[in-house]
């Protein structure tokens, strides 16, 4: 069956719609089509696509139905925003026919009402947001848009199935303080990204210094530490060593001849401490015996017996040297 077609025109779109074909008893129905079927002007049935039979003169074909997916192109429209800015949108409607009896006794047009009803939704929409949101939640809004469209669209047979916004144009002084509005957001981020880099530069930098003191006095602790413990154990060996030469210098002042030895390393020590008596300082005071080796020395031993008489580690039979013995020695050397 041969069908021609014609072009519906609407204020708001222009589609192709096929035209209704006569009764011509076999009739062929193409795919994805309903073609409604009114016998005696009342609804009779919906011809499947395929072969079909219809009785001549009483049953009569009166509305045909795509049932693909049809893109319906929403013209352009004015919207004032929440914050009262005007704009201008345009979009594009994908919709689809679920039941071809709602879609032709329920609605005159189906497809011009649901235009009409996706702009008037949209400017409803709009005027809910202010002008950054319209930007940001573009996808809300397409949502937003098919979900209105869907409530009322019910009762029709069609079902929306997307709504994209195409383009928004905004006036060109609104432009223009958005265009500033992203200058000025871009040189504040600039400003604060610098203004970080700079404070965790200084963070940095004394995080640095503090360690660096940390380590500096860490290591003063330690060299203090160990020079303690150096100077601890340097006053230990020389304590040791003078121990160790006392005992040693006592054992041989118990051995013969003691006293002797004794007499003579005094006299050497007070012939070197009289030779460098001038080489320290100018001004020297001395005894008036200096020059009386022989009696400082008798002194010195005389002390040393008195000591030695004292100390109970020295043995009983070994007889002490007396005072006179320790005086006529140096008495003898001075007259020589």
């Amino acid at each position: 069956h041969k069908h021609c077609s014609r072009l519906w025109v609407t204020p708001a779109q222009q589609r192709w719609a096929s035209s209704l074909p006569m009764n011509t008893v076999v009739l062929f129905v193409p795919q994805q089509e309903a073609w409604v079927v009114e016998r005696m002007g009342r609804f009779h049935r919906i011809l499947e696509p395929g072969l079909n039979f219809l009785i001549p003169l009483l049953d009569r074909i009166r509305y045909v139905q795509s049932l693909k997916e049809i893109v319906i192109d929403v013209p352009e429209q004015s919207a004032v925003s929440l914050d009262n800015v005007t704009l201008q949108i345009d979009g594009v409607l994908y919709l689809r026919i679920l039941d071809p009896f709602k879609a032709s006794y329920g609605v005159e047009e189906p497809e011009y009402a649901v235009t009409q009803l996706a702009q008037t939704t949209m400017r409803s929409e709009l005027g809910k947001l202010t002008l950054d949101k319209v930007f940001r939640e573009r996808e809300s809004l397409n949502s937003n848009i098919v979900h209105s469209i869907n409530q009322a669209s019910d009762e029709w047979g069609i079902r929306c199935l997307r709504y994209e916004i195409k383009d928004i144009h905004v006036p060109p002084r609104v432009k223009e303080s958005m265009q500033m509005q992203v200058e000025a957001e871009r040189k504040k981020r600039a400003t604060v990204l610098e203004s970080e880099g700079t404070r965790e530069a200084a963070i940095n930098v004394a995080e640095g210094r503090k360690q660096a003191q940390i380590l500096a006095s860490e290591g003063q602790k330690a060299e203090q530490i160990n020079k303690a413990a150096g100077e601890a154990q340097a006053v230990l060996v020389k304590a040791e060593a003078k121990a160790k030469a006392i005992t040693l210098l006592s054992d041989a002042l118990t051995q013969q001849n003691g006293n002797a030895a004794a007499s003579l390393t005094v006299a050497e020590q007070y012939v070197s401490a009289f030779s460098n008596l001038a080489k320290e300082s100018n001004t020297i005071l001395l005894p008036s015996n200096t020059g009386d080796i022989s009696g400082m020395v008798s002194q010195a031993m005389t002390i040393y017996s008195t000591l030695a008489k004292a100390s109970p580690k020295a043995p009983p039979e070994e007889p002490q040297p007396s005072s006179e013995e320790v005086r006529t020695e140096p008495e003898e050397q001075r007259n020589h």
